[in-house]
This record gives C-alpha cells, sequence and structure tokens, in this order.
C-alpha cells in the first residue's frame, strides 16, 4: 500500500510546478464553500500537495498546504493538531535545500507491544539512531503536555490507538509520506527515557517515584475487532473507581430532537423525547459518581449531526455516546427487537446501513457515496479500537442491570456502522440503540420512567467499566 502511494507521488509530481499551483487555485476556491462534499475535496487536494511537497523537499509548497489542510480540516471537525503543530514551528529559513527524500530505504514497523513497563516498537530493520526526534510542548491554554517521537524515513501499516492507565491518549500513526509519529498526551507530566536497540525502539515510562509503574497496567490495543470478554467487573469495582472519576468528561447526545422527531413508533411514542429522558437519567448518575457531564441538547432542540462532536471536541471530552430508539417498518414491527450498540466504521452490514439510513440525516446528502466512504476511511483510524472497546463495555453494562428485572431483554449486539453523528470525534465515540420503538411490547417498556432509570444505570456502568478496564 505505501509503495502504491510513494508511485502515485512520483506520477503526481511529474507534473511540474504549473500542475501543483493549479490545484492548488482548485483547493482554495474549494475550501470557501459551505457545502461538505466541497471541503472534503478540499482537504483531500490539500494533503496529495502536502505529500508532494514533501516527496520533491519543496517548502513553499508544503507550507500553503499545511495551511490548507488545517484550514479545510477545522471545518470538517477532523483532528489535524499535529499538521497544525508542524504549521506553528514551520521555519522556511532553515529547509532551503533542494536535496530530494530518498524513499528507496524506508524502515516498516512490524509491530508494537508492552513489555511490563516498556514499550516496544519493532522495525524491519536496524534503526539509526539519527533518525529519531524527541521533542514536548506543552499547551498552556488547555493544560496539556504531548511528548511526540518522530520516526524518520520510517512507515507505520495502519494507524494504531495505545492504551495505558493514567495516560489519557497515545496515538501512533503516519505523519507524513516518510515519517512516523507516536505521542503521550495528558494533563500531567510523564517521565520518558527511550533507547534504540537494533531494529527496536525501547520506550519506558516511569512513576513520579523514580520507579516504573506496574507493568500489567499497559496494554496495546490491535487493529482487531474486540469480542466482550466473558468476566465482569464487581460492583465494588465500579464504586471504587467512580471515587476518582472527577477529572473525566462526557459528552452525552440525545438523538434528534426539535423539527426532527426520529423514528415515531407504537402509540406514537416520539423517539427524541424518549432518548431525551434516557440522556438526561444517564447525565445525572454520571454527575453523582464525580463525571463533568455535557448534553449536545437539554430539550425538545434540534442539532445539526456535525455540530454534536463538535462540541464534544470543544470540551476535549473523553467520551461521546448518542442515544438512539430503533425502528423497522409496520411488517416486522412485532418480530424486531433488542438492544444494540454502534461504533463508526466505513465497514457496513445490510443491518448497518438500514439502522444508520434512519438516523443520518439530510445535512450530508450533497456528499457522494465514494466521498462519504474515503470521508469515513480518513476519520475513523485512531479512534476505531478505543471505540469498539467502549461499545462493549456499555452493551455489557446495559444488559447486565436490565437483565436484573427482564430476563428476556434481547442482546443484538456491539456492531461497525457509518453513523454520521459520529464523524469527526476526537475521542472514544458510540451509538446506542436502546430498543425498537416499533415493538408493541419494547416500546412501552421504553416509555416506562423506572425502565429509563435502569436501561440509563447500565450505560454509566458501562462508562465505569470502560476507564477500569483502559
Amino acid at each position: 500500500m505505501f509503495k502504491s502511494i510513494l508511485t502515485l507521488l512520483f506520477c503526481i509530481s511529474l507534473l511540474g510546478a504549473a500542475s501543483n499551483k493549479e490545484i492548488l487555485r482548485k483547493a482554495d476556491t474549494l475550501s470557501k464553500s459551505s457545502k461538505t462534499a466541497n471541503l472534503f475535496k478540499a482537504y483531500n487536494d490539500y494533503k496529495t500537495l502536502y505529500l508532494n511537497a514533501v516527496t520533491n523537499s519543496d517548502q513553499s509548497l508544503r507550507e500553503k498546504a499545511l495551511q490548507g489542510i488545517v484550514k479545510s480540516g477545522t471545518k470538517l471537525n477532523i483532528d489535524i493538531s499535529e499538521y497544525a503543530d508542524e504549521l506553528k514551528n514551520f521555519d522556511n529559513k532553515t529547509t532551503k535545500s533542494s536535496n530530494k527524500v530518498v524513499l528507496t530505504s524506508v524502515t516498516t514497523m512490524k509491530s508494537v507491544k508492552w513489555d511490563e513497563d516498556t514499550l516496544v516498537l519493532s522495525f524491519d530493520q536496524d534503526l539509526d539512531p539519527k533518525q529519531i526526534k524527541y521533542f514536548t510542548i506543552h499547551d498552556i491554554k488547555h493544560n496539556r503536555f504531548r511528548y511526540v517521537f518522530d520516526i524518520s524515513s520510517s512507515s507505520l501499516t495502519k494507524n494504531q490507538v495505545l492504551t495505558k492507565q493514567g495516560i489519557s491518549r497515545i496515538k501512533l500513526n503516519q505523519f507524513d509520506a516518510k515519517t512516523l509519529r507516536l505521542v503521550f498526551e495528558d494533563q500531567d507530566k510523564i517521565n520518558l527515557n527511550f533507547d534504540v536497540d537494533g531494529n527496536d525502539l525501547k520506550i519506558t515510562v516511569i512513576a513520579a517515584n523514580g520507579k516504573p509503574p506496574v507493568g500489567d497496567l499497559f496494554k496495546a490495543t490491535s487493529a482487531k475487532t474486540e469480542e466482550p470478554k466473558e468476566s465482569e467487573e464487581s460492583s465494588e469495582d465500579i464504586k471504587k473507581y467512580s471515587k476518582s472519576a472527577k477529572q473525566k468528561i462526557i459528552v452525552i447526545d440525545p438523538g434528534h430532537g426539535g423539527k426532527d422527531s426520529g423514528a415515531i413508533g407504537y402509540k406514537n411514542y416520539y423517539e427524541k423525547n424518549i432518548v431525551l429522558d434516557v440522556a438526561q437519567n444517564v447525565r445525572n448518575m454520571l454527575v453523582s459518581r464525580g463525571y463533568k457531564v455535557y448534553m449536545t441538547r437539554d430539550n425538545d432542540t434540534f442539532i445539526e449531526l456535525k455540530e454534536r462532536t463538535a462540541m464534544a471536541n470543544r470540551k476535549d471530552a473523553d467520551l461521546f455516546i448518542s442515544i438512539h430508539a430503533n425502528a423497522v417498518s409496520s411488517a416486522s414491527a412485532d418480530k424486531a427487537c433488542g438492544i444494540e450498540t454502534y461504533f463508526l466504521s466505513p465497514s457496513r452490514s445490510s443491518r448497518a446501513t438500514r439502522v444508520a439510513a434512519m438516523e443520518n440525516s439530510t445535512d450530508i446528502s450533497d456528499m457522494s457515496s465514494y466521498g462519504k466512504s474515503t470521508f469515513l476511511n480518513f476519520t475513523t483510524n485512531l479512534t476505531r479500537i478505543a471505540s469498539n472497546k467502549l461499545a462493549i463495555d456499555v452493551q455489557k453494562g446495559i444488559l447486565g442491570n436490565l437483565r436484573k428485572y427482564h430476563k428476556d431483554i434481547v442482546d443484538s449486539g456491539v456492531r461497525e456502522g457509518p453513523f454520521w453523528v459520529l464523524v469527526g470525534a476526537q475521542m472514544p465515540a458510540i451509538l446506542v440503540e436502546i430498543g425498537f420503538i416499533t415493538n408493541p411490547q419494547e416500546s412501552q417498556m421504553l416509555a416506562d420512567k423506572t425502565y429509563e432509570q435502569n436501561m440509563a444505570y447500565g450505560i454509566a456502568n458501562g462508562v465505569d467499566r470502560y476507564f477500569i478496564n483502559n
């Protein structure tokens, strides 16, 4: 895949400066549009120009491309923080050389794993210590420390999110055509030591007392979709963790609202009203456990899809949870039932496509199917695994609590789906379908205040469980 990208970049470079100017002019025009489809095209063009500039050491074009990526990506709610950092530190005076980037000796990362207190990145050939550039950034405004490792002449087959209890975010991605970037991020300072050992880069996290933290607190996620574990955390564990949840920020999103009623089910129950009741219960329970919680809406108000995750990003949330109720045609209403939880993915089954089509809004209808698919691929890489984990824990929390009172609750599982309300979230994000509002029996339970409270309690338990596990 990486070789294919390089071949494409080489072909693009043959078009010359005139072609680059034409692409840049087109992207600048598209970036001024208010349509999502045009903004995405501009973003894509800027990324192409950026990679082309890196390949040809064209620093002037590189700076303009970075400016475009930051501008268009911000409008699309894409995480462009790393490009923004590069643009901020960009210095035209230091990179006037016309030397071309050597693309024939790219080192590929083969695996990443935790060895007790040490994170080990293994490559397919020996590393040169000169390839490693390490620097820190202190964002005073947001009280955040970032520890950045740039490994030059290196490639990554797939972006990954790593987890460690006590560190809010660890990201591993392909920063540009020749640089792999690893970022540790937290509100507190982190002590890191690193060393190159043959084809391994070893990074050790040192606790504040000078001793390495307990090894089994570390774990790296893989790109494979996880299945729920059999074991359940005890209520004592959940209660214990909740006491230390004050620094966690959760955004709860009651689906639909205002002019968008959502599904209208049995006895004319409105989805927008039921999910708001459940969301308010979730909010109250999480607040009582020490979390800081925001609601995208707290009344019957219409909010555009893109504004929901944008709010979560502005609040620097740790989790985003969107709550909905499922529905089917009247012909299937008696049979369709169950609770299911989704996380964002361009992969789609026929079931996921049906549910997503019902929940998605018309405010993204101007984007072609190809554009939507490509856009989803751009925005899901870094949070997909963490969102999968959150979906599993919340689904288990709901079922575990509801089945104390209703033994016949159907588990419809954790699924992937192209839900646009989750697009742009820079944190783990899920969509919970709390039941079928079109099913006569299930809809009456959904409208019952006690049932709504039990549902909300299960979602809150799932949030606790996620932080215990991660």
